[in-house]
């Protein structure tokens, strides 16, 4: 492995890890020793990119270091372009699927010309979906989660029921045959799962829940065999 791939394997690691990952640590998955790994550190430091920390302490990646995008493996590529052709082809979202295809072109911009045309002959497909219809736009949720917002929306259930209720939505599922919002109900008073093609009408309150997105799904993760469909 040459002192370049080591380099960016070493920030890959430093960038999965979201607390501070010790140089025995590092030093060992990278297969260097820890005197290599200091170096190493210290290059990466001297290149502007921020790591917090010392020796006997661990290391932490700062957010705003940015690489090119041609450092892409071949691998990492067709998981990008897979990703990308599923969302552009999947979602009922036509701003979502835009922004998939602009986000590849972007990509696909700045690489090489070996690189660029793995992703013009990538071979990994994405199969006819299912037919599915959603009776609201789902980037009016998307806003919601993004903004934190309260929605109020008429429901009905799988057995016919309607109701009426006020939710705080924090997140989308992407199933086969269906768009499944996960949200905060206030009528239940609890985490509930509301399927889109059975909202028949949302309404965007504008007013913010208490509780912020990231702390309620970390919340509704560990519970999550607990949680009710509606």
């Amino acid at each position: 492995m040459s002192r370049t791939e080591r380099l960016l394997d070493l920030l890959q690691i430093l960038r999965r890890h979201r607390s501070p990952i010790t140089g025995p640590a590092l030093a060992a998955e990278l297969g260097v020793s820890l005197r290599t790994l200091y170096r190493d550190v210290a290059t990466l430091r001297g290149q502007g990119a921020r790591v917090d920390g010392e020796p006997g302490l661990g290391y932490l990646l700062r957010p705003g270091f940015m690489l090119p995008p041609l450092m892409f493996s071949v691998e990492e590529l067709e998981a990008l372009v897979l990703g990308s052709r599923w969302v552009a082809r999947r979602s009922d979202d036509r701003s979502l699927s835009a922004a998939a295809r602009d986000a590849l072109a972007k990509i696909a911009a700045v690489l090489p010309d070996d690189l660029r045309r793995e992703v013009d002959a990538a071979t990994l497909l994405v199969g006819p979906e299912a037919p599915h219809i959603d009776h609201v736009d789902s980037a009016q949720v998307r806003e919601a989660i993004r903004r934190e917002q309260k929605l109020v929306i008429a429901y009905q259930d799988a057995d016919g029921r309607r109701t009426k209720r006020t939710i705080w939505p924090f997140a989308i599922g992407f199933f086969e045959r269906a768009r499944v919002v996960v949200a905060w109900c206030e009528t239940r008073r609890g985490y509930r799962h509301f399927r889109l093609d059975r909202v028949g009408r949302l309404e965007r309150t504008g007013t913010r829940y208490p509780r912020g997105r990231g702390e309620m799904l970390a919340e509704w993760r560990r519970g999550l065999d607990t949680t009710d469909t509606n």
